[in-house]
């Protein structure tokens, strides 16, 4: 596998990763400290999954292609239902469910599910232990700047009153949809 397609490959696996970072940079009350943890969990579990996926893909290959996507997209929508329920809450909520301690591995992992499977089917054909690790490195560095950038974005997109008020029901809805299209398309 070229750099070219490698770079593709990384930009098609941090799509989801990127909808999720939007989903919660949109939520005023997620700080600096906690997208740092979903950004650094967003790549690094790109980058092990894809690894992982290389190494031991040739002994999984027939058993897992089929339900990776339906695992994550069913952690996403629950994730996605519990956010948007969130938002009938009243606002002095002291137990966010995005500043929760485990939710950016939780997320991390959900998203990351699909490098599992390109490294299955792409990765394990370099032959090379030290190919394989530059290439999930790769991987991992691009969904890490992707994400980087979606929460700059959210910056600016926070500060429409509008996106501010419903940020919960929002990134809920953003959740849901990711998580239909993973378990259906």
């Amino acid at each position: 596998m070229d750099l070219r397609h490698l770079i593709i490959i990384g930009i098609a696996l941090a799509m989801d990763a990127l909808g999720v970072t939007l989903s919660i940079g949109l939520n005023p009350r997620v700080r600096r400290d906690s997208k740092i943890k979903y950004i650094i969990s967003f790549g690094f579990f790109q980058f092990l999954f894809f690894f992982l996926g290389g190494v031991f893909g040739y002994l999984f290959e027939k058993y897992v292609v089929a339900i990776p996507n339906i695992i994550g997209g069913i952690a996403i929508g629950i994730v996605g239902i519990m956010m948007f329920k969130e938002g009938f809450e009243s606002e002095e909520k002291d137990d966010e469910l995005l500043l929760k301690k485990g939710m950016p591995i939780i997320l991390g992992i959900s998203v990351s599910i699909d490098a599992l499977v390109v490294g299955f089917t792409a990765s394990h054909r370099a032959c090379i232990c030290l190919l394989m690790v530059l290439n999930a490195v790769m991987i991992g560095l691009i969904t890490l700047l992707i994400c980087t950038t979606g929460f700059f974005l959210c910056r600016y997109i926070r500060r429409l009153d509008f996106v501010t008020r419903y940020a919960d029901f929002l990134g809920g809805i953003i959740l849901i949809i990711f998580a239909i299209k993973m378990i259906f398309f």
